[in-house]
């Protein structure tokens, strides 16, 4: 294995590829604000002609996320695409054309924001409170913030008990926020999981999700992609997977292992036991998302 290379910024690789999927929470903004320098990377980027897709393990639709990141600053007009697992989630509920997809009922116990109804909208599905009458579970949010995550215990040990398979729109299992990390539906996911029920993942790092990326890109070659990202279970991981480039942003959700002023040879071990965790080494690290 090769050892990561830490560097100041993107401008260390960004003549190395001609295309980049770039993750959004972590990386570009904390939910609330742009972090100091996305919008400059983003903006280099355009200027050199890069190709850049926005790839995303939010459970909302595409439209949403557009909205959203237009509202915070960000020029969306300037990107190749913006591939999101919710998206995704939603495509492969309405086609049902591949396992097992195809064999989900139409009852679903929904987790979403009270305001958003995207992930089911256009959707020939029922949506039902009790489990008793559900056919599947579909995950597109957790509301940590008036619930704890045991709140939700009683209805998923409902589930589990009737072998409901669970379809989760958003892998994540922490995601960062102004306050600091807050955990996300993968959390729910793998709790679901410990009860024995069936979780179906859409997103990072499953492969189907960079195969959308890839068509978004059309003539590009995995290798010509870079993928930045702060999660190394899911950024990091997926892309190699894929046959990407993997740019790792320290200060995200690990930025406890890399906190700031620490010496390199503390950066290079944090590194080297986030690659010995999952098996996997990013070819880049850098603190932030800035040039």
């Amino acid at each position: 294995m090769h050892a990561t290379a830490i560097v100041a910024g993107v401008g260390a690789f960004i003549d190395a590829y001609e295309g980049f999927l770039i993750d959004q929470w972590g990386v570009l903004h904390n939910g609330d604000r742009p972090y100091p320098g996305s919008l400059e990377v983003l903006a280099e980027l355009a200027r050199r002609n890069k190709r850049v897709v926005l790839l995303t393990n939010s459970g909302r639709r595409r439209s949403f996320n557009e909205a959203r990141l237009e509202e915070l600053g960000f020029n969306t007009a300037a990107l190749a695409g913006i591939v999101t697992s919710g998206e995704a989630t939603w495509q492969a509920l309405q086609q049902r054309t591949v396992e097992p997809f195809q064999s989900l009922g139409r009852r679903c116990l929904l987790f979403t924001r009270a305001d958003d109804s995207g992930p089911i909208d256009g959707l020939d599905l029922e949506v039902v409170d009790d489990p008793a009458e559900a056919e599947f579970i579909y995950l597109t949010w957790l509301d940590t913030v008036t619930h704890s995550i045991e709140a939700f215990d009683r209805v998923i040990e409902a589930a589990a008990r009737r072998n409901l398979p669970m379809v989760c729109a958003n892998p994540d299992r922490v995601a960062p926020t102004e306050g600091g990390l807050t955990q996300a539906p993968g959390s729910l996911a793998q709790r679901y999981e410990a009860l024995g029920g069936e979780v179906i993942y859409v997103g990072k790092p499953h492969r189907p999700i960079y195969r959308a990326c890839l068509d978004v890109l059309e003539d590009l070659a995995p290798h010509e992609i870079c993928a930045v990202g702060d999660s190394y279970e899911h950024d990091i991981r997926g892309a190699k997977d894929a046959g990407m480039a993997a740019a790792f942003v320290m200060r995200g959700i690990h930025a406890e292992a890399f906190l700031e002023g620490a010496s390199r040879a503390a950066e290079r071990k944090a590194l080297d036991d986030l690659a010995g965790e999952h098996g996997v080494v990013a070819d880049w690290a850098l603190p932030t998302f800035r040039l």
